[in-house]
């Protein structure tokens, strides 16, 4: 399913949840042929993401209405900057008004605070998103994360092999899971090992995992990781590539950044990230 077919289930859903039978409040005092016009400004510093759903909620609305992009999605804007133009018939616009935002509001959100914390890590490592995003929205989530500055980990179960420590105790062993996986493992699939041990570190080496996740552990813990592959692979290059996860935060991603690890994965940027704040100002 292409991002598009996402998009539109998920608007069509959210006007039917909004809408219902119909606008009440602008049938019963707006006459049907009463014209209108708005503008969309950022009342704060933002990272442009979702225009093209916004654009889009409007469309599905009402074909008539009309939507000017003044931005486009990975933009810095300043506060007071306009992002769109609306205009059409005045019920249409404002059938649309809310959930039209909502998309705009929560993806710009994700986008602005992921390139918060691509700045706050600095140069060295890649910043990765996680599943831990809202359900039905993943595909937009993702590319927020993208027009943000970050990178995507795996979309889903389908497209990535991470061995985790249920995969692990259901297995029996780490090892095994790995080789069992490298096995049998789709053409072009990497296979990630989950390890919150610097003891596990060398088994999972041994077994041929490409990448390995280190969950959870400290700034020392993580530097002592990345000098332990690199010492399993001298005096040749280090070829799996490592990946801390757990407990990073804006404010200690730079000493995460500067372990070594060459991908820092943060569940936040989906699952916590604050709607920008953005006004529909009728002209």
């Amino acid at each position: 399913m292409s991002l598009a077919d996402f998009s539109d289930r998920l608007i069509e859903l959210a006007l039917w949840e909004d809408l219902g039978p119909g606008d009440v409040t602008s049938r019963l005092t707006i006459p049907p042929d009463q014209k209108g016009a708005a503008r969309v400004v950022a009342r704060s510093e933002v990272v442009v993401s979702g225009l093209g759903v916004f654009q889009k909620v409007f469309q599905k609305v009402d074909p008539l209405a009309e939507v000017k992009l003044l931005a486009q999605d990975g933009q810095v804007l300043a506060q007071g900057a306009a992002l769109a133009e609306i205009s059409g018939p005045a019920r249409s616009l404002l059938a649309g008004e809310r959930v039209a935002l909502n998309f705009l509001m929560r993806l710009s959100g994700i986008a602005t605070l992921t390139r918060k914390y691509v700045l706050a890590m600095g140069e060295g490592s890649s910043l990765l998103d996680t599943r831990k995003t809202t359900p039905g929205f993943r595909a937009l989530e993702k590319a927020a994360v993208l027009h943000g500055g970050g990178r995507n980990h795996r979309f889903g179960l389908f497209d990535g092999i991470l061995i985790k420590d249920n995969h692990i105790a259901t297995v029996g062993s780490l090892a095994l899971a790995v080789q069992k996986a490298k096995r049998d493992a789709p053409h072009g699939l990497k296979v990630e090992v989950e390890v919150d041990e610097i003891a596990q570190i060398t088994p999972a080496l041994e077994a041929g995992a490409d990448l390995i996740l280190l969950d959870n552990m400290s700034p020392a813990q993580l530097s002592a990781a990345v000098e332990l592959v690199q010492s399993f692979f001298a005096p040749k290059a280090r070829t799996v590539f490592l990946e801390a996860s757990g407990g990073i935060n804006i404010n200690n991603i730079r000493q995460v950044a500067q372990t070594g690890v060459d991908f820092i994965s943060v569940g936040a940027l989906t699952h916590s990230a604050p709607w920008v704040d953005l006004g529909l100002d009728w002209l």
